[in-house]
């Protein structure tokens, strides 16, 4: 089969691309002495993940629950969710997956969310592994890793717990998706991002170690993001360093990606294949036209250094950029597309 074969729209995935991001991202966490557990919420793959893993990832980590229990099915039974489980049939999905011999792990961030996972595992063949999600500055889930009295009471209520088990903490630095600051260029952003992470959450861990809750060589520190990873570097803080790392976005890459500076565009290695299916053009000489990949195929996120919703090859194969054109607007079936001047 070739290109021109496929029906639209279809997702492409360039091979050797994506192996040499696999390995490349691989080589970046040997060198720092962490383990790579991807997340594979990007690419849902088994196939994906099998290869990540025949490189030298360890575990993957996973979104939800319907995530752990698919790639369980397929043979994946080191999961970790980075993500604060809160609900009842949330855990008991879990709670399935490790009778039946997996390793789960997941995050807990706050005093309700701890009871109500004590209160379930309570009674079960073994304690349920929990890390102490801490946000290093994204502003999203997580204690803020300048609350130490906070960290310390939650991790305390999850040490005292019999049903549960402390293993680490965990943190995504989702400001590295931000962009710049004033003053800074994108490469410094990215410097400054990495270090916060790296700083904040070995700063926490010492907290915890002087209140008795961690000791290094048993802890874990698990931090993530893949526009960070650019300026990866372990640090050891009080007998603690980083043991694991779980960018997921570093199979493909994006457009957003390479705005951020984190890869060029030729490190992309998913495309998706659509159809002109209408085209007017204006009186100002404007060319719009019509595709048959809306919302459902293409990105509705924007972000830093982004102009639409994603970027318009002209060609392919060489990942030439279609000058001038812009993905302006998604409704579900549909991208509309303009081209100032006409198109070439």
């Amino acid at each position: 089969m070739i290109i021109d074969d496929l029906d639209t729209p279809a997702l492409l995935v360039e091979k050797e691309r994506l192996e040499r991001n696999i390995r490349r991202m691989q080589s970046t966490a040997e060198a720092g002495g962490v383990r790579l557990r991807p997340h594979v919420k990007t690419h849902k793959s088994p196939s994906i993940a099998r290869r990540q893993q025949e490189v030298g990832a360890e575990g993957l980590t996973v979104a939800t629950p319907g995530e752990a229990e698919a790639f369980f099915k397929e043979g994946f039974d080191d999961l970790r969710l980075a993500y604060a489980v809160v609900g009842q049939r949330k855990h008991a999905r879990l709670a399935r997956l490790m009778n039946q011999g997996a390793d789960v792990s997941f995050c807990v961030d706050t005093e309700a969310g701890i009871v109500q996972a004590a209160q379930f595992y309570e009674g079960k063949s073994a304690p349920a592994r929990a890390l102490l999600e801490i946000d290093v500055g994204h502003g999203r889930c997580g204690i803020p890793w300048d609350h130490p009295k906070r960290a310390e009471a939650l991790a305390r209520r999850v040490a005292e717990a019999p049903a549960l088990r402390l293993v680490g903490l965990l943190t995504h630095a989702g400001q590295s998706y931000h962009g710049p600051r004033e003053g800074e260029t994108p490469d410094e952003a990215l410097q400054r991002v990495a270090r916060e992470e790296r700083e904040r959450i070995l700063a926490v861990a010492e907290d915890l170690r002087d209140a008795d809750l961690a000791v290094p060589g048993d802890f874990e520190i698990s931090i993530g993001s893949t526009p960070s990873m650019t300026h990866f570097e372990n640090d050891t803080r009080a007998g603690f360093s980083i043991t694991e790392v779980r960018p997921g976005n570093y199979a493909f890459y994006d457009a957003m990606q390479v705005a951020l500076g984190a890869a060029q565009l030729e490190d992309c290695a998913l495309t998706a294949l659509a159809t002109v299916t209408s085209k007017r053009r204006s009186k100002d000489g404007t060319e719009r036209l019509y595709l048959d990949a809306g919302k459902k195929v293409l990105t509705t996120d924007t972000g830093y250094g982004l102009d639409g919703y994603g970027t318009l090859l002209y060609n392919a194969a060489a990942m030439r950029p279609w000058p001038h054109a812009r993905v302006e607007r998604l409704s579900e079936e549909h991208a509309w597309v303009t081209v100032p001047g006409g198109a070439p």
